[in-house]
């Protein structure tokens, strides 16, 4: 699964219930890859507490001397910042991030880096991604906690990743029937309405011309006409059940 490559990094995490709260959030959006880079105190119990069933998040996740580390074999970099940075970064919105995140995990690794608490990131953290990513907030209350920062992108990233899941099935759907598998179709509906005397091979009339109308018009999948020719035998078995029953000897 693409979201496997996508890496959740927190640099130097001050409260454990952070990253608890954190590992929490990532596995309710279906994300796995935690990265702590220099955390003041991990493992810890109120991570383990917080973290409410997400223990596995914690027990694989890595820990790093230095952010470079962290970022070692990912090839987009998001970083995200509460306030407004005079950097040559293109700033993006949590949806757009999302988007950008579940498309490129795709091919490679992705990591979205969130900093500290009180401070978020330097502008040389912030320089080593390729985008800034800024959560909407009320601009007299824009602090956010660390692990709820972390639900809203895990949020964004699953729903976009969802959609391009939906969109990927969408543009490849089940094959088309051939002409050579809808011919076979044909003929053998036509010996089965023959055999249920439901066509006069004598006096067609229009029936077999009306029905290939029909099922073109359906653009029948290769699955599709499958199960038609299935219902088809069915019929004719049925059929051929019955009257071997009523033409065998009845036995005193």
């Amino acid at each position: 699964m693409a979201l496997e490559r996508v890496r959740i990094v927190l640099v130097e995490p001050s409260h454990p219930g952070n990253i608890g709260g954190a590992a929490r959030a990532m596995k309710n959006m279906c994300l796995s890859r935690l990265y702590l880079v220099r955390p003041e105190a991990f493992p810890a119990p109120e991570a383990t507490a917080r973290a409410a069933g997400a223990d596995d998040i914690l027990d694989t996740a890595v820990v790093c001397a230095d952010l470079a580390t962290a970022l070692h074999g990912c090839q987009r970099v998001f970083a995200t910042s509460a306030r407004p940075r005079q950097l040559a970064v293109p700033v993006i919105t949590p949806r757009a991030c999302g988007a950008a995140v579940a498309q490129a995990s795709a091919v490679g690794g992705v990591a979205v880096v969130f900093g500290r608490e009180d401070a978020g990131l330097t502008n040389a953290e912030l320089s080593l991604a390729g985008q800034l990513v800024q959560i909407p907030t009320a601009t007299h209350f824009s602090s956010l906690n660390l692990a709820a920062a972390v639900q809203v992108l895990a949020y964004e990233i699953l729903v976009a990743w969802n959609a391009q899941i939906v969109a990927i099935a969408e543009e490849a759907p089940e094959p088309i029937a051939s002409h050579e598998a809808l011919e076979a179709f044909y003929v053998q509906m036509e010996h089965t309405l023959v055999e249920l005397n439901m066509l006069d091979p004598q006096n067609p009339r229009r029936l077999m011309l009306r029905m290939r109308r029909l099922f073109n018009r359906a653009h029948l999948e290769n699955t599709e006409v499958n199960l038609l020719r299935g219902i088809l035998s069915a019929a004719l078995g049925r059929k051929y059940r019955w009257l071997e029953k009523v033409r065998k000897p009845d036995h005193l």
